[in-house]
């Protein structure tokens, strides 16, 4: 057993350990372009941080009186995404030091994402990160997405851990409240600064407000060894 004891660690993918964010910026800009809707700006798009592809294209049916479907619009934006996703996804420079941390300690690891295991798999293979992190559990494979805690929960038993001995990494505020009503530790990452005083990522065990600025391999390693001595 690693000096972690019997710690899990669960990240989140977009935003966390990767910076997808712009590519599914760009994917849904073309896709709404190509529907009638031609100035969807950043703005716009980070309302859906952290939010299910499903979940966001039925908003923008909603938001924007689409004539498409749900799954006609989830079609074209996954599509477009993993054009992106293979060719041009940077993996966090230290969330790529931290992930090959804990693979040295033999600390489990799974990602839990809202992507589709699509999505996820193009991402982890075009990083690399693929290497380590091989239990992977897409919100597409449980009834409920995040904030519902069911991805984290799915991870925890494919990893064969105690919920309660897991730790989630995560920069949305969907994925702190998930992470909570796991029963799970939250270390959060802001993605959107302006977003740090949500009330979901007050429960969070370690709030980092400079999200990945602020985040460092070693800190966090520090943050989980503590942890262990203090359980």
């Amino acid at each position: 057993m690693s000096s972690l004891g019997g710690i899990s660690v669960i990240f989140d993918l977009d935003g966390t350990l990767v910076d997808s964010e712009p590519n599914y910026y760009e994917a849904g800009r073309q896709t709404l372009a190509e529907h009638g809707v031609p100035d969807f700006s950043w703005t716009d798009h980070e309302r859906y941080v952290g939010i299910s592809t499903h979940e966001t294209v039925a908003d923008w049916i909603e938001r924007y009186g689409l004539r498409a479907s749900v799954e006609e619009l989830f079609t074209a934006k996954n599509r477009r995404y993993l054009e992106l996703a293979r060719s041009s996804t940077r993996a966090y420079p230290e969330m790529r030091k931290f992930v090959e941390l804990l693979a040295a300690e033999g600390v489990p690891m799974a990602v839990a994402s809202g992507s589709s295991p699509e999505a996820i798999e193009a991402v982890l293979a075009g990083t690399g990160l693929d290497a380590h992190l091989r239990t992977v559990v897409s919100a597409d494979e449980v009834a409920h997405g995040k904030p519902a805690p069911d991805v984290f929960l799915e991870a925890a038993r494919r990893l064969g851990a105690d919920p309660a001995a897991c730790v989630v990494l995560e920069d949305a505020a969907p994925g702190a409240a998930a992470a909570r009503a796991a029963g799970m530790r939250c270390i959060a990452l802001p993605y959107v600064a302006a977003q740090a005083d949500a009330p979901e990522f007050a429960t969070a065990s370690l709030l980092l407000r400079g999200g990945q600025e602020e985040f460092t391999a070693h800190a966090a390693y520090e943050w989980l060894l503590n942890s262990v001595d203090l359980s």
